[in-house]
């Protein structure tokens, strides 16, 4: 955070805008630090420097609305994605006012966009959230990603695996570290080899992950505890793998 400071400090008057996910999903799941996002909030608010949350990812996905009703933090400018669509090609940016009336037709800043207001992505978006507000999934969510997460460091464990798993409700990293990973270095530093190795076994049995240590994997309302059971079996087997390839003892 300090040198975030400093760099605001440095380059203010050269700065439009910090645009930040409040939750980073695309170096891995990487939490904030408690706090962090409130003093970014102060530090641009007092430079003149708008503030804008990627949500692309968390809205929507962690409660009904945007996540950072959650660290009592409101940027200027919100983006959303394809859940907004239902899972259907779309986009949008909303926050204050004062900056909204900037955009034309009103406003003198041109905006426009391939799948602005597409029609079928805004009915299925209709739908969706209309279905999100009615069954409120999220606590089914949560329950069920973390009884994936905590399976999965209870067997890494067990077989003498360096692993950790970071978790914001639904979504989820493994990371193959001896360290709690904090940051994008840290995201980085993890054994990529092994991760590829967890994915190759899983695919290999029929359940797919994404190739990368750095997207994050979700768990949908879809999923039950037989699907959890079945990838910590599958998993098992993987750290067994691993664990012989080791030389490390059962």
């Amino acid at each position: 955070l300090f040198a975030f400071e400093k760099a605001i400090l440095r380059h203010a008057t050269q700065l439009a805008c910090v645009i930040l996910e409040p939750v980073a999903a695309n170096m891995g799941v990487v939490l904030p630090v408690p706090g962090i996002l409130t003093r970014i909030r102060e530090v641009t608010a007092q430079a003149g420097i708008l503030l804008i949350f990627d949500e692309v990812v968390t809205g929507f996905r962690l409660r009904f609305g945007a996540v950072q009703t959650q660290f009592n933090v409101t940027p200027d400018l919100t983006t959303f994605g394809k859940i907004i669509g239902g899972g259907l090609p779309i986009g949008a940016v909303g926050g204050a006012r004062r900056i909204m009336q900037r955009l034309a037709p009103e406003g003198d800043v041109y905006h426009g966009g391939t799948f602005a207001g597409y029609p079928l992505s805004m009915a299925g978006g209709v739908a969706a959230l209309d279905e999100l507000q009615r069954r409120q999934p999220y606590e089914q969510l949560d329950r069920t990603a973390r009884q994936l997460a905590d399976g999965l460091v209870r067997l890494a464990r067990k077989h003498g695996i360096p692993l950790t798993v970071n978790r914001a409700g639904s979504m989820f990293s493994v990371f193959f570290s001896t360290r709690p990973v904090r940051s994008r270095c840290e995201a980085t530093a993890a054994d990529r080899t092994r991760f590829a190795q967890w994915a190759r076994h899983l695919r290999e049995h029929g359940i797919l992950i994404p190739p990368s240590p750095y997207e994050s994997l979700f768990v949908t309302a879809a999923h039950t505890d037989e699907h959890v059971a079945r990838v910590l079996e599958v998993s098992k087997a993987a750290f067994q793998m691993m664990r012989s390839e080791q030389g490390v003892n059962a």
